[in-house]
């Protein structure tokens, strides 16, 4: 199992899972306390959501504030493209996205602290997502950052998703500053973003 911080410590982190697979099916470990902590996700889930969703969906950008929700999200069948996005009002990455591809098959997990937006598109014909959270669900305290936000200019794979109401009347980075909605970055960048195959940007 290996981690790769993206962005810098406080962001993003990707994991790459091993999967054990033999005549009978496969073996993956979801979660381990200690191992993650170690790793800087040192997160109290206390709520699991999953979602099913057809090819083509589009779920995002979400994210709640001022009472903010991180979340470890996994696939356990098909394939989607899984985006988080800096909202952080002043962080030296404010606006910048990174997408990777989640899979059943390849067993990664990204990890999407509190503070950042999250979305996702299904890439398979149908997609079993799972989404352990920091802070319980609060519909008063819940945003939607419009998928297509010039200011973030997110490359999805998928030019036509099939999105909610909800998602289609999201609000531009511009107009969540504008409005309050935006939290503010109070980190300490120590470190660039790192590479690797995975990342889209």
């Amino acid at each position: 199992m290996k981690f790769y911080p993206i962005h810098e410590p406080s962001g993003p982190i990707l994991v790459d899972r091993e999967i054990h697979r033999d005549t009978r099916g496969a073996f993956v470990e979801c979660y381990q306390a200690p191992r993650y902590r170690a790793a800087g996700i040192d997160e109290d889930f206390v709520q699991v959501n999953c979602s099913r969703s057809l090819f083509g969906v589009l779920r995002g950008l979400h994210f709640q504030y001022p009472r903010p929700q991180g979340k470890l999200v996994s696939v356990t069948r098909g394939e989607v493209f899984d985006v988080a996005v800096d909202i952080r009002v002043g962080s030296p990455t404010f606006a910048r996205w990174i997408g990777v591809r989640l899979s059943a098959e390849n067993g990664r997990q990204l990890y999407v602290p509190p503070d950042f937006a999250h979305g996702f598109i299904a890439l398979s014909d149908e997609v079993d997502l799972v989404y352990q959270c920091t802070a319980l669900y609060e519909p008063s305290h819940e945003h939607t950052l419009l998928w297509n936000d010039p200011a973030a200019s997110i490359d999805w794979p998928l030019r036509t998703p099939v999105l909610s109401p909800k998602d289609e009347a999201g609000l531009t980075l511009e107009q969540l500053r504008a409005a309050g909605r935006l939290p503010e970055f109070t980190g300490v960048v120590e470190s660039a973003l790192e590479t690797h195959p995975a990342f889209a940007t």
